[in-house]
């Protein structure tokens, strides 16, 4: 009884990071080239942007919450900084705190139509992500943004993305005399940092935590329970419109289409941070260990030349193992330690 107790805990405990170290095992193995410097660089680029996103799922969640605009309020900060720098022919500072400015104020709406309208949290995300998505098409009336375009008055756009704003997308920090960290890779680890410190160090964060386990106990502790499920919307509004802004200067355009995965990505991320180390609630963490395991999945079966059509399969398959860690072998574990 003993032994299965301590393999369960185990499996808990370390099952998905084993998971992890075998999927990478197995990539290096069988796919070419995947076990490498420059392909470890190309799998932090591509879960940067996801994992910024997803931390700030994360926030919602700690809260007992959930957020599915973010992928609409990213795409919406990527055509806002490129129609700011494109067709209203303002600077990179100028365009980047708009967006900031854009995020905090979705993620304040969201915050206020849940707690003051008592709207389900689901459906005004939700609703929010299909206004989102039809307010950033007006403008250009659905057409994507870029230098020279034809606008639709018939005037070209003289605008540009300049070279500072570029740099938070495509820079490489130089490591051992070779460019290796890209600048979003650098973001989304101090993002994470900061996350991780707020939720875990800080007085706020405990509180946010103890608001999602149980909400009418913290209010009657004192908390301002509406205070900080509005300041965690906010958080997610912000990082999703950084993961734009990042997004924008890595293409360099305003592409329409381009995010359409950030939302299954993110959440599929912040939901398998649940099962990292066996914390079985939503941590700083845990998410951007999420967005690792994602990324090298993905790279991984590009590698090897699965069809695109079957990796949303094998990410679900992954997040329902992941979600088993979590919640399955966890209640099974507490049942037997009673």
């Amino acid at each position: 009884m003993n032994n299965e107790f301590g393999i369960r805990e185990f499996s808990i405990k370390y099952g998905f990071i084993v998971l992890l170290a075998g999927l990478i095992l197995f990539f290096s193995i069988f796919a070419s080239g995947f076990a490498g410097p420059r392909s470890a660089v190309f799998i932090f680029q591509s879960v940067a942007i996801t994992g910024i996103l997803a931390l700030g799922v994360t926030c919602t969640l700690v809260v007992d919450g959930f957020d599915l605009s973010i992928g609409s309020v990213a795409t919406s900060s990527l055509m806002m900084s490129a129609y700011m720098l494109v067709i209203l022919e303002q600077n990179a500072f100028v365009a980047v705190i708009a967006c900031l400015l854009m995020g905090a104020f979705v993620g304040l709406i969201n915050g206020l139509l849940i707690v003051k309208m008592k709207v389900p949290d689901l459906l005004a995300t939700l609703g929010m992500m299909f206004l989102l998505i039809g307010l950033q098409r007006v403008p250009t009336e659905g057409r994507s943004i870029a230098t020279g375009m034809r606008l639709p008055s018939g005037e070209v756009a003289d605008g540009v993305f300049p070279a500072s704003f570029l740099w938070i997308g495509r820079h490489r920090f130089d490591v051992f005399l070779e460019k290796l960290i890209p600048v979003p890779v650098v973001i989304f680890l101090v993002v994470a940092l900061i996350i991780w410190i707020f939720l875990e160090l800080t007085r706020h964060g405990r509180l946010m935590y103890a608001i999602g386990s149980n909400e009418r106990a913290a209010s009657l502790a004192g908390t301002n329970v509406n205070y900080y499920k509005i300041l965690a919307y906010v958080i997610s509004g912000i990082t999703a419109s950084i993961g734009g802004l990042l997004l924008s200067a890595r293409l360099g355009r305003g592409d329409i289409a381009s995010g359409n995965n950030l939302l299954l990505d993110s959440v599929a991320a912040a939901l398998i941070g649940f099962a990292v180390l066996g914390a079985a609630k939503p941590n700083a963490l845990g998410t951007a260990i999420g967005a690792l395991f994602v990324g090298v999945l993905l790279h991984g079966l590009t590698m090897m030349n699965a069809p695109y059509y079957t990796q949303d399969f094998v990410k679900g398959g992954v997040l329902v193992i992941a979600l088993v860690f979590t919640f399955a072998l966890t209640s099974r574990s507490r049942k037997g330690g009673h």
